[in-house]
């Protein structure tokens, strides 16, 4: 016996695929509330489709999620070259595995929070055998109306640790497009690319060509001289506002677009350490095995373990339903929230080491 997705309310019944995941809506029309931006989600279903025209390899696996994953248009496009395996998100990474060893370059999207289920797959199946699937990680971070068991609050720590695996997350829409460029150009394993359930910031994508990304390459965005922020993905731009803020307070800010969490730009997080001294991560994960985590390694692993270092990052328990722009103030990971868990540590460390 299957499910009837929506049962009692006509809207959702006639389009299961758009109430799976629906947000604000009419419950007398069922219409739903538009954003005249794209989302990350939009921008990857398109630069999917970009990516199936340029290579015939290009073939797109979802987990009963073709709507919500962006993937109705390349479905459509490409019938031939996708797969809907159902909810069976475990089998649809061993499938890609398979699909990868045949030759072909599966991008696979699945939410953060249903990758867990898959968590072996990948390590068995995909890391072992070196095999070039790219892991699409809709949903990282806070979603935000989905509610606590949908947050995609653990994909940094459970992917990092496996060897050889290429982690990065974007910070804006023109971002994730070059970084999925990147991930079909790479010549190894596993790739994964995690954005959030949220609006692009930009009004619209600039008319160029992608570009391929060096792994392991930061972005400096600002120059400052008493603390560098360190952040990933979602949280460069709520850093960049708290930068300002941190300026009006007296305090300089450097700030980096992290990009990548495996492999870690080194050269940077060393420099930094050696010469503002003081390191903020911020990141849209838990703390524990998080980018902050990996940064933390890399200072131990080259003597500067006791370089003072902040991490902040979503809380170590599971956040509540409501919408993400209000969770993210409410948990302390907005520009403000950054800014004021800054300069109160800023001002214990100076008592400590005054």
């Amino acid at each position: 016996m299957c499910s009837r997705k929506g049962k009692g309310y006509a809207p959702a019944e006639s389009d299961a695929g758009t109430f799976h995941g629906v947000g604000v809506f009419d419950p007398e029309t069922g219409s739903a509330s538009k954003s005249t931006k794209k989302t990350y989600t939009q921008v990857f279903g398109e630069t999917a489709i970009e990516l199936a025209e340029r290579f015939p390899n290009v073939v797109a696996v979802t987990a009963a999620m073709t709507d919500n994953t962006g993937l109705k248009g390349f479905a459509k496009k490409f019938p031939a070259r996708f797969f809907d395996v159902g909810m069976a998100e475990e089998h649809g990474v061993t499938f890609s595995a398979g699909l990868a060893a045949g030759g072909l370059l599966p991008l696979t999207a699945i939410y953060s929070t249903f990758l867990q289920r898959a968590f072996d797959q990948i390590v068995h199946d995909v890391a072992v055998q070196d095999l070039h699937v790219v892991l699409c990680v809709d949903r990282a971070g806070l979603v935000g109306e989905d509610g606590a068991p949908q947050h995609g609050s653990f994909d940094v720590g459970y992917l990092r640790m496996i060897p050889g695996m290429v982690l990065m997350q974007p910070r804006n829409g023109e971002e994730l497009r070059d970084m999925l460029w990147t991930a079909v150009h790479h010549r190894g394993g596993p790739v994964a690319v995690r954005y959030p359930r949220a609006n692009i910031p930009e009004d619209a994508l600039p008319a160029r060509e992608p570009r391929i990304l060096a792994l392991g390459s930061s972005e400096t965005l600002r120059a400052g001289g008493e603390v560098a922020l360190l952040a990933l993905g979602s949280l460069v731009a709520p850093s960049l506002a708290a930068a300002d803020q941190l300026a009006a307070d007296g305090v300089s800010a450097t700030v980096v677009n992290a990009r990548f969490v495996s492999p870690l730009d080194e050269r940077t997080i060393l420099g930094l350490a050696r010469s503002v001294g003081r390191i903020v991560t911020i990141e849209e994960n838990v703390p524990m095995g998080g980018f902050g985590s990996a940064v933390h390694e890399c200072l131990e692993k080259h003597g500067l373990s006791a370089t003072p270092m902040l991490r902040i990052a979503l809380p170590e328990t599971f956040v509540a339903h409501g919408k993400r722009d209000e969770l993210l103030q409410k948990v302390g990971l907005d520009g403000p929230g950054i800014a004021k868990r800054t300069l109160d540590w800023i001002r214990v460390t100076q008592r400590q080491y005054a």
